[in-house]
């Protein structure tokens, strides 16, 4: 199935060359004050591609430079870059005038799923494309939920969309939750094998909450077992992941059914997933090994400036994947997996670790607009 889709996504692309040597793209920041915002923020510093111009927030937020907006509250481990320090913040909800001034955003926007539903809308309907980590729109039937190793085919239902929308331009995309990073591209790479039942434990950083240790000193030396909303996302996205369009939606995979419990730990950053899966097929553990570190897709066929050289690696080490170690592979976009074993249960067990706000979040976000760029399925403004 992947392969597939890769193979036709692969034959849309524009020219390579030309996607990198043009004028880089306008974008605003929509939600640009949170922990999410603060991290599309810090990735696009100096991004060949795109250039933040705008940045968007509460109305409270308005009118302050962006610097004085976010005051000690900046919580990314890299200084603020300067060249967003002096933007003044604009309220988010001036639809219009925000939308004026770019030619796409990226939106983490803090508000009700119904607000964030419609204000992503508003946005997409003033010809503006929306490249969302929210989750509001991920079950809207014609809007993409990508991750471009995966499903970029999927992208092609933002035609159908656009019908529904009555826009030329204007569309919403969004990227799954961060819980899945850590099994879903490994269930992906081994398809082929049919794996059709799947349990899986997360264990979840604090920055998923959009918090640090500051923020939330009751979690140091804590464990907290439930994250409201995330094992239904954990069980159900992958499947959507795994879809096809029909008739201008996508319609979700029906297997591998999937079983979670999600829960939070002491951990600034990294997701850490617990795995166990049962096949039709029989794989060998060295079957299983080369298809995940062999797995690639669009991103890495054509180099894009966020894509890892290496999606997924394997780690022979019993004491690895380790969050303080591992999970800033590939500058926080790949997928470590290590304990790769039969069980006495289920068929295989492994442990598999990514970043949660990087891939997990505003990372997987920008990959997903490269993909989009690369496509030509956006382009900058036309000048009125």
């Amino acid at each position: 199935m992947c392969a597939q889709g890769e193979q036709t996504f692969r034959t849309e692309y524009i020219d390579e060359e030309n996607c990198r040597m043009s004028e880089k793209l306008r974008v605003g920041i929509l939600g640009a004050t949170g922990m999410v915002g603060q991290r599309f923020i810090s990735l696009l510093e100096n991004h060949p591609w795109f250039e933040v111009v705008t940045v968007a927030a509460s109305a409270r937020s308005a009118g302050k430079t962006y610097e004085e907006a976010v005051g000690g509250r900046w919580k990314m481990d890299t200084p603020m870059p300067e060249a967003v320090k002096k933007l003044e913040v604009m309220n988010v909800s001036e639809v219009e005038k925000v939308a004026s001034t770019v030619d796409f955003v990226f939106s983490a926007v803090d508000m009700s799923k119904e607000e964030i539903k419609a204000i992503e809308e508003a946005y997409a309907k003033t010809e503006t494309p929306v490249v969302s980590n929210n989750s509001a729109h991920r079950w809207t039937p014609d809007v993409p939920m990508v991750v471009p190793e995966i499903n970029p085919e999927h992208f092609d239902v933002i035609e159908f969309q656009k019908k529904r929308l009555g826009t030329t331009r204007g569309f919403i995309a969004v990227k799954p939750n961060c819980s899945i990073q850590s099994y879903a591209p490994v269930l992906t790479a081994w398809r082929e094998f049919e794996p059709y039942e799947v349990v899986a434990t997360t264990y979840q950083a604090i920055s998923g909450a959009g918090k640090t240790f500051k923020d939330w000193p009751e979690m140091e030396g804590n464990v907290i077992p439930f994250i409201g909303g995330e094992e239904e996302k954990s069980e159900q996205e992958p499947l959507r992941l795994w879809g096809e369009i029909k008739d201008g939606v996508i319609e979700k995979a029906a297997e591998p059914v999937i079983t979670t419990q999600c829960v939070r730990v002491p951990v600034l950053n990294g997701h850490t997933a617990a795995v166990f899966v049962k096949f039709r097929k029989n794989p060998t553990k060295e079957q299983l090994i080369e298809k995940m570190v062999n797995f690639k897709g669009a991103p890495q066929e054509l180099d894009l400036p966020s894509a890892p050289k290496q999606f997924i690696r394997y780690m022979e080490e019993d004491n690895r994947p380790q969050v303080t170690l591992d999970v800033d592979y590939e500058n926080g976009m790949g997928v470590t997996v290590g304990r790769l074993r039969e069980d006495s249960v289920y068929d295989y067990k492994f442990i598999g670790l990514s970043h949660n706000t990087v891939r997990g979040a505003a990372g997987g976000a920008v990959l997903c607009a490269e993909t989009l760029k690369a496509k030509g399925i956006y382009h900058k403004k036309s000048k009125t």
